[in-house]
């Protein structure tokens, strides 16, 4: 049979103008009446076609570059340069443009402050086309790598012996060099040990002052690539990485506010994130919902005393098909006006202390012989010392989330949490190809979580009111 067989020699009359090339629903269009619609003095992004000096390429440009390249997920500077090339739709978008890979670097790097206040101008912007309410938001978080490995982050001991190993070699140098001047010849070794001199005690300086901050800052370990990354544990094992947190808002999704923490859990997540998208929001929402990895009382009670309904699970609400326990802590019955605990058998514990690490009071059995003897021991408690039970300062506040949880509406919310604000995240890591942060540092990460957002909600904003539609409102 025949095959269909290309040309590179044929003569085409392409259109005159790149233009022509864009057709009028392309999302390119959408990505770029987007950063056109933003306010470049409130995004702290200076805009003077009256400066004085060598060109530079106009700001608006850059940003529209990175939000649509990182939508596609183009986040390498040199990518990006290079589809300025031979992408159509880049072309068109920069009108012919081509800064190279480190104008585009530098753009990001001085500009990570605007790239976070890009996304709460999308979140007004949404707000104005009605697709946000702010009335039930959803809290979720997930564990991202940093721009490091993990091989690098030390301990104090670690750092202390690899300052030792430098200041070792530095005294080396600085014996070969008193040699080589000693002899004045070999000018050139000179030279070469000078310059690795400068190098080690370079070294020596960044190490030192690493460990300043570990005993200052009381940390366990510190990286030597990116300091600001923690140890993370996540299904893929233990890496150098960031806890990302982001708030949804539940009539269609779209993430409000998004935020990058250095805690390797969720528990005193909450009231924070909730209280940043009350601030983007402008208000107060009615209803914060999130999973039991953020029921930590004390947090919740932030929130709670705004009058704000908290529906949180308990680890144990949200842990299904566990066996219930004869002689939980459910099981034993408490006497609020004589602050005692009576357990299954009809015994009397009593306060016994108070464990501040925890918040709690600690009740247990006054003789503790009464344990040993009933024929529970073994199974209630195993200790020579008797049953212990624990009850929060906050006790009652507890009790109150795990009702609003249990309730008719509780349950309807906290339905509706995965898929609202689970989807965001599976978007960031499978269709933007986010494996791991680019930048480093905590601001250069925050900033990149914040275009990931601001992609997302794009994305979902063509859906929701159709590309044409959203052009046209976009620009008006």
């Amino acid at each position: 049979m025949a095959y269909k067989q290309g040309d590179r020699h044929q003569m085409d009359l392409f259109p005159k103008s790149i233009e022509e090339y864009v057709q009028e629903d392309d999302p390119v269009r959408i990505y770029d009446a987007f950063v056109e619609s933003l306010s470049m003095e409130e995004i702290t992004i200076e805009i003077n076609y009256n400066k004085v000096g060598n060109s530079q390429y106009d700001p608006k440009a850059m940003l529209k570059l990175l939000i649509y390249g990182y939508s596609y997920g183009w986040r390498s500077s040199r990518k990006l340069e290079r589809a300025l090339y031979h992408n159509v739709s880049f072309v068109w978008l920069l009108g012919g443009l081509k800064p190279d890979h480190k104008t585009i670097s530098n753009f990001r790097r001085n500009n990570k402050k605007a790239l976070k206040e890009v996304l709460r101008q999308c979140v007004k912007l949404c707000i104005k086309l009605d697709l946000i309410e702010g009335n039930t938001l959803f809290v979720d978080g997930s564990k991202m790598r940093g721009n490091a490995s993990i091989n690098k982050t030390w301990t104090e001991d670690k750092w202390n012996k690899h300052l030792n190993g430098i200041e070792d070699r530095i005294e080396e140098i600085l014996k070969e060099c008193e040699q080589v001047d000693n002899s004045e010849e070999n000018n050139t070794s000179l030279v070469k040990l000078k310059g690795e001199l400068a190098k080690k005690e370079q070294m020596q300086a960044r190490v030192k002052s690493v460990l300043d901050e570990i005993k200052r800052e009381k940390k366990k370990s510190v990286n030597g690539t990116d300091k600001d990354c923690v140890k993370i544990k996540g299904r893929q094992g233990i890496h150098a990485g960031y806890n990302s947190q982001i708030v949804v808002d539940e009539k269609h999704g779209l993430i409000i506010n998004c935020d990058v923490v250095q805690e390797n859990n969720d528990t005193n997540q909450f009231s924070n994130q909730i209280n940043q998208a009350n601030e983007v929001l402008g208000k107060e929402c009615e209803i914060a919902c999130s999973d039991a990895g953020y029921s930590k009382v004390d947090n919740l009670k932030e929130i709670d005393d705004k009058d704000i309904r908290v529906i949180v699970p308990t680890s144990k609400q949200a842990s299904r098909g566990q066996e219930e326990n004869p002689f939980g802590k459910e099981r034993f019955l408490y006497d609020e006006k004589r602050d005692i605990y009576k357990c299954p058998e009809g015994n009397i514990l009593r306060l016994g202390g108070y464990d501040k690490a925890k918040n709690c009071n600690r009740y247990q059995m006054v003789n503790r012989m009464i344990c040993q003897e009933c024929k529970h021991f073994g199974v209630c408690t195993t200790s020579k010392n008797g049953r212990v039970v624990k009850r929060l300062v906050n006790e009652k506040l507890k009790e109150k989330f795990e009702q609003l949880y249990k309730s008719n509406e509780g349950q309807e919310v906290y339905k509706k949490r995965k898929e609202k604000v689970e989807l965001p995240f599976g978007h960031i890591k499978r269709n933007l190809n986010v494996g791991s942060f680019l930048l480093r540092g905590n601001s250069g990460v925050n900033a990149e979580m914040a275009v990931f957002s601001t992609c997302f909600n794009i994305s979902r904003m063509m859906t929701l009111v159709g590309k044409q539609a959203l052009k046209q409102r976009l620009w008006n």
